[in-house]
């Protein structure tokens, strides 16, 4: 198995990928996707970040701080729903990053907080190494797609390697 971990939508023929996992919505409609699992968005940051410089109590208190900016998501612009109230929020941070690896190093460099799924965090989420807030507030869930080459059956390998991944997220997923 060659993995190619890219957070840029490659080409899948050029490029020669049997299949690729997306997270996001799938705004290319010439692609065979098919969604498998859907992941809690939460606002999470360090201890240590939050000991310096305070929990946020509401939305509107994240423009008080550091926001580590994903542009490849949503990017600075978060959208906060509570019963039949929506937020909308154009967070503000001085760290930009393209690759979601490099969300996880500023977070846990304690260079402030961050929109994300609570898939990309799961392991400090457990162990508390981060910590969600403003969790009465919910924000959009992020989808995972299998995308496969159009025009070409799925092969074999491609079919397991989802089936595979569908079982890994079926604790962690709902759809």
């Amino acid at each position: 198995m060659d993995v190619v971990l890219d957070d840029r939508s490659l080409n899948l023929v050029e490029e020669g990928i049997d299949v690729a996992l997306r997270m996001g919505s799938m705004d290319d409609s010439s692609l065979t996707a098919r969604k498998i699992g859907e992941s809690p968005c939460v606002i999470l940051g360090t201890p240590t970040y939050f000991e310096r410089f305070g929990e946020p109590a509401t939305p509107a208190d994240l423009l008080q701080h550091e926001a580590i900016i994903y542009t490849r998501g949503e990017g600075s612009h978060w959208i906060f729903t509570q019963g039949e109230t929506e937020y909308p929020l154009v967070a503000h941070g001085r760290v930009r990053v393209t690759a979601a690896e490099g969300v996880r190093a500023a977070v846990l460099s304690d260079l402030g907080l961050t929109l994300s799924s609570t898939w990309m965090f799961a392991p400090e989420l457990a162990s508390g190494a981060v910590k969600p807030v403003l969790t009465d507030w919910t924000l959009p869930a992020r989808d995972l797609w299998a995308v496969f080459p159009t025009g070409r059956m799925a092969s074999a390998k491609a079919r397991a390697f989802v089936e595979y991944v569908e079982r890994l997220l079926a604790g962690f997923t709902t759809r």
